[in-house]
């Protein structure tokens, strides 16, 4: 099962970081393969959708629509994908360290069969550029 864990130490308070994560239409700032993102329907807590695009093969756009499976607010968020041909779960654990905060990020997903063999080394390279992404969100809060 392609899956990974990554943690960063981000040196601003636990409640901007959780607010600037939860906020899932930042996530173009950050993360890399993100083309385009829009809160579907929700308040942003458990529940709460987004419509998302991704670069997929060839840079092409691949739906990953996801939602919000866990809101704690400001230690954890869950989520899973709702759309596209691979449906990773994933979540963001928060934990205050003085007025830093330490972002630990576990995304996994489970394939059978086909999907397995065919595309088990891309989703890990997918799940590999989402931990190094942590860098980047760590830089841009940071400035």
């Amino acid at each position: 099962m392609p899956e990974a864990e990554r943690t960063v130490t981000v040196d601003q308070p636990i409640e901007g970081v959780f607010a600037f994560i939860a906020n899932g239409r930042n996530a173009t700032t950050w993360r890399y393969g993100v083309l385009d993102i829009e809160r579907a329907s929700g308040d942003g807590g458990a529940g709460t959708s987004y419509r998302q695009g991704v670069r997929g093969p060839g840079g092409r756009r691949i739906d990953a629509d996801y939602e919000i499976t866990a809101s704690e607010p400001p230690e954890r968020l869950a989520f899973r994908a709702i759309a596209g041909p691979v449906r990773p779960e994933g979540e963001f654990r928060l934990e205050a360290l003085g007025g830093a905060t330490i972002v630990t990020f576990s995304l996994r997903a489970q394939l059978s069969g086909w999907k397995r063999l065919l595309m088990g080394r891309a989703v890990q390279r997918t799940i590999d550029a989402e931990m190094a992404a942590l860098d980047r969100l760590k830089d841009l809060l940071e400035r």
